[in-house]
This record gives structure tokens, sequence and C-alpha cells, in this order.
């Protein structure tokens, strides 16, 4: 699936919620979901500077695709970046660097999160697209 085709999926499951309690609710499921970082990765050089919580992200190449694992001490933490992921995983470094993230306005999403939370999920991204960015050079 492209990422376009992954942000209207994800626009759609939201638009079936009556409010933001469902949504965060629906976000800790998704978290729980995730594929899990391994411990081995769970290092401060792997820590996403910019959360309030500790999150964790780690990429690898697998073919020209990169595979994005990750956790969070924090559970709405951790189904924020489930989303992020679900958008991301399985995709070329250059289609995540040219990525427009349009279903976060469309869900409401950063204007439903707290000032720090909303600045962790910009940090998340930025983590995201500097791997796409790494990777996207070594492969060019």
């Amino acid at each position: 699936m492209t990422i376009k085709e992954i942000q209207e999926e994800i626009i759609d499951e939201f638009s079936m919620f009556e409010d933001w309690m469902e949504r965060y609710e629906y976000m800790i499921e998704l978290g729980k979901a995730i594929p899990i970082i391994n411990e081995q990765f769970k290092l401060d050089e792997n820590l996403i500077v910019g959360c309030q919580s500790k999150v964790w992200l780690h990429t690898e190449i697998e073919g020209d695709k990169l595979k994005f694992t990750a956790d969070s001490d924090a559970i709405l933490t951790k189904g924020i970046v489930a989303i992020l992921l679900r958008v991301f995983n399985n995709q070329k470094p250059k289609d995540i660097l040219d990525a427009d993230l349009y279903f976060i306005d469309e869900i409401g999403l950063k204007e439903h999160l707290s000032p720090t939370r909303a600045n962790g999920l910009v940090s998340m991204i930025k983590q995201i697209k500097l791997y796409a960015l790494v990777f996207h050079s070594k492969l060019s």
C-alpha cells in the first residue's frame, strides 16, 4: 500500500468514532499491536529527542524499504507512534521523504494532543524522516 492509501484508511477508521475518548482508546489499542523494538535497541541513541515520554525508534532497511520498530513508556504515546509506523513501515526512503502527512490534520490529532505530546509527534516525524534521509543517501 502507498503512504496515501494508508492515510486514507486511517482517516476512514477515525471517522467511525463519535468522540476523542473513543479515538484515544483506539490509539492505545493500536499501540499494543505495534512491532516492539528488540531490547538490544532500547538505547539512548534510539530515543527520540523532544518527546515528553521515552520513545525508542529503530530502523533497518530490507531490500529497498524501511522497517521500523518502536516502543514507549507511555501508552498513548505508543499509540501515536503506532499510527506513524503504520504509515511509514515498509516504505521506500524517498516516499517517506516526499510524504505529505495530511491525515494528522484530517483526523484532528495534533489539536487533540497536549502541547508536549504534539511536540513529541513532530519530533517522531522528524526522526523518521531523518532515518529515511540517511538510508536514501546510502541507496543513491
